[in-house]
């Protein structure tokens, strides 16, 4: 009975140690450069940032960075929306004027920060928008929520899991509110006081505040929104340019929700055991897209399979469509070794011609890889979802979509069924972990046999 016991703890701690380690080790690493894979290289001089020009005449529209980073989605697509209106004065803005860094490694520059937005406005902006900001340093973050309390009687509006920043205020405290699957039952168990409604993608918390339910429920949140602000009929404007295709969900929220389950599984595979991940540029150039940037920071750094770098002709503040500041890490002339060059937006073929000539004279064997020119008819996540099957499989693809809250049967998701090396690493280490013990068990706890 002891011997047989002796052998049970051998195997369970092989499987730990071979398995249960190197997962773990590859899951934290994973999160680490996703979440918070700030910039650990120089900031070159920020000549050439650009602040939009204030209307005194338009409502303002104030969208929250963190400190140290922002989810890129929760903060570019809702900016991208409220400035394609232009019926607003729309800021990215922040504890103070660093560079600060999206999810995934996409650095940029606040149009402003807390003070001065309150400086220039004299008062509170006509809507603050919270994305999710991760709360792991509280002395970063303390300002954050000291500026959302300062201005809790203006209008609110969270997206995704940035109802955890709002619940965090105090100002849900007996409201109703929505958030990002995932985290719901957490979140749910840690803020008892708000009416957590799960079956929706947005609600109506207050008169003067909405949230959201995970990524794209944001965008349905907006244009509820922008047809309270403006009228449907402009709400209705935005999603045709965006080619949203559920626009529907504006009008009736009310939907099956997602839960966690064995989809699930694929995520955490990757983040653990995909070792070889793809190394993937993203060309930077002015003009470009902010949605179909995003577009690539969500759908490839977040699944666990890719790197993601940024990279832009000279070290020059990049200026995107609707004027943020964007900083590349990268530039053409010290790129490091890629397996993938992604120029991201509709009209890159004509925007990022110089810097596309520039990576071509370098030398690259690398071909630059117009996503989105053949999609400009399609929803900026359908072409990235389609080729993240391509590059990896399907379950990570569709997860992909789920984790998006993207209802997107219109997909054409084509790949492999499954990633061989997301699941083949973890098999091998449990056949080493066998093996390993079965060696333990010979050499010491047989032997031991034998000696009595």
């Amino acid at each position: 009975m002891e011997r047989l016991w002796l052998r049970f703890v051998v195997y369970v701690l092989s499987f730990v140690v071979f398995v249960g380690g190197v997962a773990a080790f590859g899951f934290v690493q994973s999160q680490k450069g996703h979440w918070f894979g700030v910039r650990d290289t120089p900031i070159p001089s920020l000549q050439g940032v650009k602040v939009p020009e204030h209307n005194p005449n338009k409502p303002t529209v104030a969208v929250v960075l963190g400190n140290p980073t922002t989810e890129v989605f929760d903060f570019m697509i809702p900016y991208e929306m409220f400035a394609m209106t232009e019926a607003y004065n729309v800021y990215a803005v922040a504890p103070d004027n660093n560079v600060t860094t999206l999810t995934g490694g996409l650095d940029l520059v606040p149009h402003y920060s807390f003070e001065e937005m309150d400086q220039l406005l004299g008062k509170s902006p006509d809507l603050i928008v919270i994305p999710f900001m991760p709360m792991v340093d509280e002395k970063k973050y303390h300002p954050v929520r000291e500026w959302i309390q300062k201005h809790s009687k203006t209008n609110l509006l969270s997206i995704c899991a940035g109802a955890e920043n709002l619940a965090d205020t105090g100002l849900l405290k007996g409201k109703s509110s929505t958030l990002h699957w995932e985290v719901f039952d957490r979140v749910k168990k840690q803020y008892p006081d708000t009416n957590w409604i799960r079956d929706q993608r947005y609600v109506i918390a207050d008169k003067n505040m909405v949230s959201s339910a995970g990524l794209t429920s944001g965008i349905d949140a907006v244009l509820y929104v922008i047809s309270q602000h403006l009228g449907e009929p402009m709400a209705e404007k935005i999603a045709k340019q965006m080619n949203y295709p559920s626009y529907h969900f504006v009008k009736n929220p009310k939907v099956d929700p997602y839960y966690m389950d064995r989809s699930e599984a694929i995520r955490y595979f990757n983040l653990a055991f995909q070792w070889n991940k793809k190394q993937t540029g993203v060309l930077l150039y002015n003009g470009m897209e902010d949605g179909a940037l995003a577009s690539i920071f969500d759908t490839y750094s977040v699944s666990g399979t890719t790197k993601v770098f940024t990279i832009s002709e000279s070290d020059a503040p990049i200026v995107t469509k609707h004027n943020l500041n964007l900083i590349a890490r990268y530039q053409v002339s010290n790129a490091p070794e890629l397996d993938r060059m992604i120029v991201p937006g509709t009209e890159a073929k004509s925007l990022a011609a110089e810097s596309v000539k520039q990576w071509n004279e370098r030398g690259s064997q690398v071909e630059p890889e117009f996503l989105h020119r053949d999609s400009a008819d399609r929803f900026i996540f359908d072409a990235p979802l389609e080729d993240l099957a391509k590059q990896e499989d399907l379950l990570t693809a569709k997860f992909g979509a789920k984790r998006l809250e993207y209802r997107a049967s219109h997909l054409k998701l084509e790949g492999k069924p499954f990633s061989l090396e997301a699941f083949g690493i973890p098999f091998l280490l449990s056949l080493l972990a066998v093996l390993a013990a079965f060696y333990i068990d010979r050499r010491f706890i047989m032997k031991r046999r034998i000696s009595k």
